[in-house]
């Protein structure tokens, strides 16, 4: 892979040990890592004018549905709470097949490459009408995201006392064999690593306790994390404390779903045993803010778990109950929702960007991702400060502040795959065709 030189930044925001920042700096990519960061670097390959630019570690994104970018503001579900939105759209999500699952994978990753996101992960906990695990891995393997999806599954039905429609549920025997196959086919647990899959049932309502423990043991024996939906709203609760006996973090350490291999998407509803359980075994938070509010669930006690010791990354979850998928624009949610419940001191600017790039990495287990350090992969974000939305702005660094929400260059493991705005690696305008092709036919 030839060099690129990213010369003097208006300002390099690290992200390192000490979140050094970095003014006038060049960085030196070479063989999908950065090789140098300093001043007067030279060669003799493509230089990228970065002075009108703040750069970034490229943004992490920890909880998605990449399938439901084809389901966005359906009515019905636009101002329903979590169980009745699911409800709503289980009958339509039942109706995919491997195709929509391809192209709404791309739209979506296409839309978080925008915001600036390098590295995603997916939950994909339904496979109707053959769909599987691989359709969403060929399409970020197309767009050149760094990706981890995750094999989700649901295997409690209506009849058997769940909420999804027995349509969209899966025999147990079937999930952990279909996990086993697709970790030996894809996971690569080197460093720099393109693609890890982890294992995911979908959550406390739509699988069994087995499910959950063969889950986590198998998960262990493969060396692949874990993830879940936990303590998402006010029903989730109830439904734990009714059919469990507990709440749901006591429901997670019983099964073995706590530790550094884990991380739950949500937790809005945490309480304080429960964020002091999970800063002791260092299990991780996707935190959701759009989302949470979308539906109504609250605000995540976010600011609590980071002074526990909490990790915590962010996730633009589902474009069904988003309806966006812009990574830059939950960040800065994640920081307003923190002083609409705490005070304007609660975050700051910067710890909202860490949160959504360190944070991120370290909560998916890539420290060679999320910062800017000599040996970190290439993956970087650089942001325009020269246009409307910065005009003004006294500390352009500030991006949440006062900067955009679209990315002007995009780098993934050093291969540029947005060049002044526009994706280079697929055609956007036919993804973006096909897609709504698609939604027309699932609505009529």
């Amino acid at each position: 892979m030839p060099e690129t030189l990213i010369r003097n930044a208006h300002t390099v925001l690290t992200m390192n040990d000490t979140r050094q920042e970095l003014a006038g700096a060049d960085l030196l990519l070479r063989d999908g890592a950065i090789s140098a960061i300093g001043p007067d670097l030279q060669t003799d390959g493509e230089v990228v004018d970065a002075r009108n630019c703040v750069v970034t570690p490229g943004l992490v994104n920890t909880h998605h549905h990449l399938y439901q970018t084809l389901t966005r503001a359906v009515p019905g579900g636009q101002d329903a709470l979590l169980f009745g939105w699911l409800q709503t759209l289980y009958p339509i999500w039942a109706r995919f097949g491997p195709e929509e699952m391809f192209i709404s994978a791309q739209a979506g990753l296409a839309e978080l490459a925008l915001s600036g996101c390098t590295l995603s992960s997916d939950h994909l906990y339904l496979y109707p009408n053959g769909a599987r695990l691989d359709d969403t891995i060929a399409a970020a393997a197309e767009i050149g995201m760094r990706f981890h999806p995750t094999r989700g599954a649901m295997s409690i039905g209506e009849s058997d006392g769940g909420l999804p429609p027995d349509s969209l549920v899966e025999r147990e025997a079937a999930i952990l064999e279909d996990a086993i196959r697709v970790i030996d086919a894809f996971h690569d647990p080197s460093e720099g690593a393109m693609c890890r899959v982890g294992l995911a049932p979908c959550s406390p309502f739509s699988v069994s306790r087995d499910l959950m423990r063969d889950a986590a043991l198998l998960a262990r024996d493969k060396g692949v994390m874990l993830h879940t939906h936990l303590a998402e709203n006010d029903e989730d609760i109830a439904y734990s404390q009714a059919n469990f006996g507990c709440r749901p973090g006591q429901y997670a350490e019983d099964l073995g779903w706590t530790g550094p291999d884990v991380w739950h998407a949500h937790c809005v509803k945490l309480d304080g045993q429960e964020i002091d359980l999970f800063a002791r075994s260092r299990t991780g938070v996707a935190h959701c803010p759009c989302s949470n509010c979308r539906l109504g669930s609250g605000i995540a006690p976010v600011r609590a778990m980071r002074d526990a010791g909490v990790p915590v990354a962010l996730g633009v979850d589902g474009s069904a109950s988003n309806d966006s998928g812009n990574l830059m624009a939950e960040a800065r949610q994640a920081m307003l929702l923190q002083r609409v419940a705490r005070g304007a001191d609660a975050m700051s600017a910067r710890e909202a960007l860490e949160i959504a790039t360190r944070g991120g990495a370290d909560v998916l287990g890539r420290p060679d991702c999320g910062r800017l350090v000599p040996g970190a992969r290439a993956d970087i974000a650089l942001w325009d400060i020269s246009g409307i939305d910065s005009a003004g702005s006294w500390d352009p660094a500030a991006l949440l502040l006062a900067g955009p929400t679209k990315v002007t260059h995009l780098f993934v493991e050093g291969r540029q795959i947005v060049r002044d705005g526009q994706v280079t690696t697929i055609d956007l305008p036919r993804v973006i065709e096909r897609q709504n092709r698609l939604a027309r036919a699932l609505r009529e």
